[in-house]
């Protein structure tokens, strides 16, 4: 039990709003006008998540299939005092934090290390950054929680300086940017770091093709359902008349561009209204819309893309099987 002293001293999560829900339905709209009418049709992979789809993405991760999260988890456990003892950060910036569970590994190090003060998480859902807000104020007394809700491909700069500062983007979900838009994110992170912050950064790396195309075709259908689940946002939140039972999921490696393809494949030739739109979208049947890529990197390759982002890597982890890698690069700026 905590000492009721130190819940008397635990400072209330600041929450700091800069992606209000007004600002996120504008987008979806713009967004998702855009990939509809484009060709081929695409959308963001950022719209999965609605509370439907965080939960069913939660039950990936516990897939047989989707060895990601515990590979990462295996390589935090193991690393996390050395990532504390490297960085002395005082300040655990989390990215798509979401409820900061592996966080808990890089908290309790840095907190062990004695140099934890702050924890920012940062992730586009205000209700879910509240509760792990909350949780993790509970969880860690006397350090102060500054959460942000915002989009990374927006409100990076909203980040708050000050202290040393280690920023966490886990998961690999930088692999579901094309190359173009990772290397703006990441001279993004490299701009608003200073000299002494560092980057951690979790990637999932190239192996054998039947494997990866596994681990996003589940036996049990889950993905499929995931994905789906972005056809019933859609509908909710554009007005939309899709039926998901007209779409099936694929997902297949492309060698070429070494990502996995997610995409919706129309069963039959349909025509389907979006009213919050004012546009009727047409599908011929076996047409496919784009709904992620997930990229797959080389240890080589991403170093490279970080020097260029003027981030210097120091270190490189894998886990016992070389599937998942985690990389550590400090700040060069001023």
């Amino acid at each position: 039990m905590l000492d009721p002293s130190l819940l008397r001293r635990r400072p209330a999560p600041t929450v700091e709003v800069h992606f209000t829900e007004a600002e996120r339905h504008a987008a979806l709209r713009a967004e998702g006008l855009a990939g509809l009418t484009a060709t081929p049709k695409r959308l963001s992979p950022k719209w999965l998540y609605d509370e439907r789809g965080s939960q069913l993405f939660d039950e990936i991760t516990r897939l047989p299939e989707y060895y990601l999260t515990r590979a990462e988890r295996e390589i935090l456990a193991a690393r996390a005092g050395e990532i504390a003892l490297l960085t002395q950060a005082d300040t655990l910036v989390e990215l798509g934090s979401g409820t900061s569970e592996k966080t808990r590994l890089l908290l309790d190090a840095l907190a062990e290390a004695g140099s934890l003060r702050r924890f920012v998480p940062f992730d586009v859902s205000e209700e879910t950054l509240r509760t792990s807000a909350d949780a993790v104020s509970a969880e860690y007394p006397g350090v102060r929680v500054h959460a942000v809700v915002g989009d990374f491909e927006r409100h990076l700069g909203w980040i708050p300086d000050g202290g040393r500062r280690l920023v966490a983007f886990l998961g690999s979900t930088i692999g579901n940017l094309d190359p173009l838009e990772r290397a703006g994110f990441l001279a993004q992170i490299g701009t608003a770091l200073h000299a002494g912050d560092a980057f951690l950064l979790g990637v999932d790396l190239v192996k054998d093709r039947a494997r990866l195309e596994a681990a996003y075709n589940d036996s049990a259908g889950v993905t499929a359902a995931f994905i789906r689940n972005v056809l019933l946002v859609l509908n909710r939140e554009l007005g939309a008349a899709f039926d998901p039972a007209r779409f099936e999921h694929a997902a297949s490696w492309d060698e070429a561009n070494e990502w996995l393809d997610l995409r919706l494949r129309s069963t039959v030739e349909q025509a389907v209204p979006v009213a919050a739109l004012g546009v009727e979208v047409l599908f011929r049947a076996g047409e496919e819309m784009r709904t992620e890529i997930s990229a797959k990197f080389r240890r080589e390759g991403i170093e490279a893309e970080l020097r260029a982002a003027g981030l210097d890597p120091v270190r490189f982890w894998t886990d016992r099987a070389g599937d998942f890698g985690l990389c550590l690069a400090l700040a060069t700026s001023a």
